[in-house]
C-alpha cells in the first residue's frame, strides 16, 4: 500500500474521502516513469492505446501526454460492476473498438485490476483479433483480489483490498475527477 494521508477539503467531494491512498504527485511521477518505459519498448513503432472506459480515460490521457512515440487512441467499455463496489463476474461489452487492431501494437490501459476476471476476458477477446503485440498498463492493482494470472507489463501501484475512488475510479458515477486515489468514508456507501 502506498502511504495514506487525510484528504484535503478544497472541494466539496473531498469531505467524502477518508484517506488518500495514492497522491496526485505520486500518480504523475509514476506515469512519467511508465511512459519512459513504453517509449523504449515501442521506439520506431506506432502504439494504439486502448482505454477501458470509463475509468481509464484519465489515466490514458495523462499517460499519453508523457509519451514521445506516435500513439493513436481507441476505447472499449465493459461492465462487470454496475453501481456496486464488487465485480459481478459477468462481463458485458458495452462499446467495442472502432479501429481494426490486426497487426497493430496494442497497449490496453486500465485504471484498476481487482479480480482480473474482466481484463482476462478482454485480453482473450482482443488476442482473437490478431494484434502484432498486446500489452497491459494498469495504474492500480489489488494483489489480494487477483484470481487469474495477468501479464501486466506496466504497473503503477498496489493498493489494499479496499474500495477506492478518484483518478477515474468512481462510486455510483461520482468521484472520477478527483486528482488522487482515496477511500470513501463508510457513511457514503452504507446508507
Amino acid at each position: 500500500m502506498v502511504g495514506a494521508r487525510t484528504a484535503q477539503t478544497d472541494h466539496p467531494l473531498h469531505d467524502d474521502i477518508d484517506n488518500v491512498v495514492v497522491s496526485s504527485e505520486q500518480i504523475q511521477e509514476r506515469l512519467q516513469d511508465i511512459a519512459a518505459e513504453i517509449d523504449l519498448q515501442y521506439a520506431d513503432r506506432n502504439v494504439l492505446l486502448v482505454g477501458v472506459l470509463k475509468g481509464a480515460f484519465i489515466v490514458m490521457a495523462d499517460l499519453a501526454r508523457y509519451l514521445t512515440v506516435p500513439v493513436e487512441f481507441d476505447f472499449m467499455a465493459v461492465s462487470s460492476y454496475g453501481s456496486a463496489t464488487q465485480t459481478s463476474g459477468v462481463v458485458r461489452i458495452l462499446k467495442d473498438l472502432d479501429l481494426d487492431i490486426a497487426g497493430r501494437h496494442v497497449l490496453v490501459v486500465e485504471d484498476i485490476v481487482d479480480s482480473g476476471l474482466t481484463l482476462n476476458y478482454l485480453l482473450r477477446n482482443l488476442r482473437a483479433r490478431g494484434p502484432a503485440s498486446l500489452e497491459i498498463m494498469a495504474l492500480l492493482s489489488k494483489p489480494d483480489q487477483i484470481r487469474v494470472d495477468l501479464p501486466i507489463r506496466y504497473h503503477g501501484f498496489q493498493v489494499p483490498n479496499v474500495f477506492v475512488v478518484g483518478y477515474g475510479l468512481d462510486y455510483a458515477e461520482r468521484y472520477r475527477h478527483l486528482p488522487y486515489v482515496g477511500t470513501l468514508k463508510p457513511s457514503v456507501y452504507r446508507d
